[in-house]
């Protein structure tokens, strides 16, 4: 991929090349090496070309390291900084020479980062006591001290080059790739080793050997990376289409959702139904509707060449592509334009469907700040797809939560469902029976003035409120009815009820909108809440409404271990935790709210 240098990284790219010739000049490298000398360069800078092309690949994704810093090193330990950057600059130019659509200052960068490099490693192997000319097998801490510089110094330059150049390096947050890195270092410094123990012994052949045994390395880890790719693909691939798979999607979609939130870089979800395929089966038999996906599978996956997209076979008809760094509207085009050329392309047996052409339904949505989890984009991609299925298919629909509200009937439906679910607390903790109604009225009042909210989100709202303990269900009896204040075993206890009413609750695919309120109402905007320590607008914003609304009735219900406070203490309360415990937005909006509805409501006699 090519990309152009901002005016930063220039400076700093000539920042470090001015730095890495200041060496060159100080240590007079082309000066101090007689004829014998120069012939032995050549020698070794030829063995730094060829084992750079005899890279050794590792797994799991064919990762790779070279064998040319070990020869840097050995020579150093043996010859002194002289000769080892002399190498260095024959063959960045024999290099520069041979790969000339190589962009040029990829070849300068990698001068003055290596030519940093070795200077660090020889300056601390001096300064640690290290003595050049001799392996010294009895102290090998010079060694070990010089190769971690070598290292840290890589690190911060590969992390300062793309920094500068206004790239984020996502190798420097995943701590899987720094463990790589160490693990091809020391491997590193025990070959530099063998490598230098060599050389003192018999030069040229011994420079001969380590060569030798450096390309029959890299032939063996090539052939075991592709056993490894082979029995990988055999389990990460679908068998018929050879898409990805359910899990290796869920996996990558965990791991690209979590690296997209941090780095706050968008990304976009895309779920697709083949229109009709019962039916398509049905007239031609399984045989031909495995054909068919097949066929399928692989105009998906000549779409999405060339792009970093991950497409992958959801399960039966369903596919799914995950798009990073895509908006939701550059994916809508993609996808209806993906649409219409599927449209217009033949295959045998369409044309007795209904649209009498292979077609399929698509729905898109793209992460949001307040998510916290990768199932909740699926559920938002997969609404969308259902509503494009209920309009007559053949479209592509992003997620929008106004037209995915729930009808009057199945709202009540849900409501006397999750109502069912709520009496058990009659038996065991009548508390908390009526504080979930009471919580509910709240919610449903207050929601229905907040004209920022779609009708999907007050019903959303209303329903959590209604369920959102559910999980104390799980909780001792003796606990949930204790007389004074809990011990610090049993309000861990209590905490869990959040992940416990997302369990239950999960059972059923379509209370899925209502998870993130029954686990995260009792995260706090100052990040200081459970389960999860999330802050501010990183809380979905139903969950820092139903925040609000539960904590009044908590403090406005008499409980045996906490004083009662009136209305107007528990706005006060809810006022000056604003902030802090509360979303300050929304405890406005709820204060003038109470004020409005309530507190004329509680001088009435017989106020519950």
């Amino acid at each position: 991929m090519t990309f152009t240098v901002k005016w930063q990284g220039k400076i700093y790219l000539s920042f470090i090349t001015l730095i890495a010739l200041s060496i060159f000049w100080v240590e007079d490298v082309f000066v101090n090496q007689s004829l014998k000398d120069w012939v032995f360069v050549y020698i070794l800078s030829a063995a730094v070309l060829l084992l750079s092309y005899f890279s050794i690949h590792l797994p799991p994704k064919g990762n790779s390291f070279s064998m040319d810093s070990a020869i840097y090193l050995a020579v150093m330990f043996l010859y002194g900084i002289h000769m080892a950057l002399s190498i260095l600059f024959i063959s960045i130019l024999v290099e520069f020479l041979y790969k000339r659509k190589m962009e040029w200052w990829k070849h300068l960068s990698n001068f003055s980062m290596y030519s940093l490099m070795i200077a660090g490693s020889y300056y601390s192997f001096l300064f640690f006591g290290g003595d050049i000319g001799k392996i010294r097998t009895d102290n090998l801490f010079p060694y070990v001290a010089s190769l971690l510089i070598y290292f840290l110094v890589n690190i911060a330059l590969i992390f300062a080059f793309f920094f500068f150049l206004g790239r984020v390096y996502r190798g420097a947050f995943n701590l899987g790739v720094l463990l790589e890195s160490v693990v091809g270092y020391l491997v590193t410094l025990i070959l530099s080793l063998v490598l230098a123990i060599l050389l003192a012994e018999e030069r040229y052949f011994g420079l001969f050997l380590f060569t030798i045994l450096v390309i029959i390395l890299s032939f063996v880890f090539r052939k075991f990376l592709y056993l490894y790719q082979l029995v990988s693909n055999r389990a990460n691939k679908d068998h018929l289409t050879g898409l990805y798979n359910h899990g290796f999607f869920k996996e990558t979609l965990k791991e690209q959702f979590a690296d997209c939130k941090r780095l706050k870089q968008p990304l976009t979800l895309a779920l697709l139904d083949l229109d009709d395929f019962k039916k398509y089966n049905d007239r031609n038999g399984h045989l031909q509707g495995d054909r068919l996906l097949m066929f399928f599978g692989k105009l998906l996956q000549k779409a999405v060449e060339g792009t970093n997209f991950t497409v992958a076979r959801y399960g039966g008809e369903e596919f799914a592509i995950l798009m990073p760094n895509t908006t939701k509207e550059d994916a809508y085009v993609f996808l209806n334009r993906l649409r219409k050329q599927v449209n217009d392309t033949y295959f045998d047996g369409v044309e007795h469907i209904p649209y009498r052409c292979l077609s399929f339904s698509c729905g898109i949505a793209e992460m949001e700040k307040d998510m916290y989890e990768s199932d909740e984009l699926i559920h938002r991609a997969d609404q969308a797809l259902y509503y494009v299925k209920a309009q007559g298919k053949n479209n592509v629909q992003l997620y929008d939560q106004h037209n995915i509200s729930l009808n009057e009937i199945q709202f009540k439906q849900d409501l006397e469902a999750l109502e069912q679910q709520v009496k058990f607390f009659l038996s065991k903790d009548v508390y908390t029976y009526r504080h979930s109604k009471r919580v509910f009225k709240y919610a449903l009042e207050f929601g229905s003035r907040l004209d920022e909210l779609t009708n999907h989100e007050r019903q959303t709202l209303s329903l959590g409120a209604l369920i959102h303990d559910i999980g104390k269900i799980e909780v001792p009896r003796d606990i949930l009815n204790k007389q004074g204040k809990l011990e610090k075993h049993e309000w861990e206890i209590i905490k869990k009820h959040v992940t416990w009413g997302r369990e239950i609750i999960a059972e059923e695919k379509r209370f899925d909108d209502l998870l993130p309120l029954i686990e995260l109402h009792h995260e706090r905007y100052d990040g200081k809440g459970y389960p999860y320590g999330l802050k501010g607008e990183e809380i979905p914003k139903l969950a820092r409404i139903l925040c609000i609304i539960d904590s009044f009735d908590a403090m406005t219900t008499e409980r045996p271990y906490q004083p009662t406070k009136t209305f107007d203490e528990a706005l006060k309360e809810i006022e000056r935790c604003a902030g802090t415990q509360f979303d300050p937005v929304y405890a406005a909006k709820f204060i003038a709210f109470v004020r409005e509805r309530y507190l004329p409501l509680v001088k009435m006699p017989q106020w519950d």
